[in-house]
């Protein structure tokens, strides 16, 4: 019989996810927490990457946010910067309380958000995940790898974002989940709804971008 382990989350103490890497500050939580889980190769970091955080933080009443560095986005041929200095970078730019800055996608041996999300909802019963992106990956949220297993395994916030407004609200997966869609008086609400469920925020638009950046640079 196989030998049965005990939960990371027992009895709701505060505790830590087995990491198979080096320890992270703040990766510690506890059971009724609301987590916002943002994804992202963050190559360069910029003010919009911290505008999507804050203002998903701020009105969906979220405990903290992680920033989830990427080794490499399999749906960018371009090789992302070394993840050590894309991890002090957003360090540095995400230097406010409640945000946590993490390598688990890296330590855990994976690169789809789905098996991420299904350790990550494993490793942290009664924990309240929720994913958050720029409407500039809902546009393309179709091409990532089981897309539908992710509406249906975490609910969603996605933050408006220069440029991508209109295609953003015809993406396939609007369309597919539109019966899903929390509207404004039930935002603080969607981190509990069981999954899918989803939202869209209208904020004030940051114009900067990753890519903008690097053919600066």
């Amino acid at each position: 019989m196989a030998e049965r382990r005990s939960s990371p989350m027992a009895r709701g103490r505060l505790v830590s996810a087995p990491k198979p890497g080096r320890p992270l500050r703040n990766e510690t939580l506890a059971r009724g927490m609301k987590i916002g889980l943002f994804g992202g190769s963050f190559d360069p970091p910029h003010t919009g990457h911290l505008h999507v955080a804050e203002a998903a933080k701020r009105r969906l009443g979220l405990d903290r946010v992680w920033w989830l560095v990427s080794p490499q986005n399999p749906l960018k041929d371009r090789q992302a910067d070394d993840l050590d200095r894309r991890m002090a970078a957003v360090s540095a730019l995400a230097d406010r309380p409640g945000m946590v800055i993490s390598d688990f996608e890296s330590r855990l041996g994976c690169n789809r958000t789905i098996d991420l999300v299904r350790a990550l909802n494993r490793l942290y019963p009664g924990v309240h995940f929720v994913w958050l992106m720029g409407a500039d990956n809902l546009k393309s949220f179709h091409r990532w790898g089981q897309w539908r297993a992710i509406f249906e395994s975490i609910p969603i916030a996605v933050i408006s974002r220069p440029h991508d407004a209109v295609r953003a609200r015809l993406a396939p997966a609007v369309r597919i989940y539109a019966h899903s869609r929390i509207r404004e008086q039930g935002l603080a609400r969607l981190p509990l709804k069981k999954a899918p469920a989803w939202t869209y925020l209208i904020e004030p638009l940051d114009w900067h971008s990753s890519t903008a950046l690097r053919a600066r640079s």
